[in-house]
């Protein structure tokens, strides 16, 4: 596939994922290599919708390590009990926090962060292999779409790991 996206003008998020998860798929499914297939749907994800910070923290040394991601410098670790991240790790469950302010625990990585979507990724087994972690500078920016869209891209990567 070539280095561009097609991404279609003045439509609703779940058009763009329909148009978008195709193109996802066809980036990743020759390519074996994780890092570059985390760093192209994060590159994707944040040239397709705009998104503040869009980016994966993967399960390494008992925590969440900081991955491939696009935006602003990061938090580098969390704990597996800290934060939306950690959250979503524990619970295996994706989270939509329409304010940050208002999640108890939540780690300010940005205080230009205002919502965000939080997604485990996977192993085969069950047990969660990373997080994805997208923010937005806009409150209540994130809704079922974002969580059924973003769903089947994380399938589409699950099924290389």
């Amino acid at each position: 596939m070539a280095e561009e996206l097609i991404i279609p003008a003045d439509t609703d998020r779940a058009d763009v994922y329909k148009v978008l998860t195709p193109q996802i798929h066809a980036l990743i499914e020759h390519e074996s290599d994780l890092t570059a297939n985390l760093s192209n749907i994060a590159a994707a994800l944040k040239q397709a919708f705009g998104f503040f910070w869009v980016g994966f923290y993967i399960v390494k040394e008992g925590q969440l390590v900081l991955g491939p991601f696009q935006g602003p410098i990061a938090c580098t670790r969390i704990p597996f009990h800290k934060g939306v991240c950690g959250a979503s790790y524990s619970r295996k469950e994706t989270i939509i926090v329409p304010d940050v302010e208002q999640f108890p625990g939540h780690i300010a990585c940005s205080s230009d962060s205002k919502s965000e979507i939080v997604l485990p990724v996977f192993h085969r087994n069950g047990t969660v292999a990373m997080i994805l972690d997208v923010d937005s500078d806009k409150l209540d920016d994130f809704s079922e779409a974002d969580a059924v869209g973003l769903g089947a891209i994380l399938k589409l990567l699950e099924r290389k790991l």
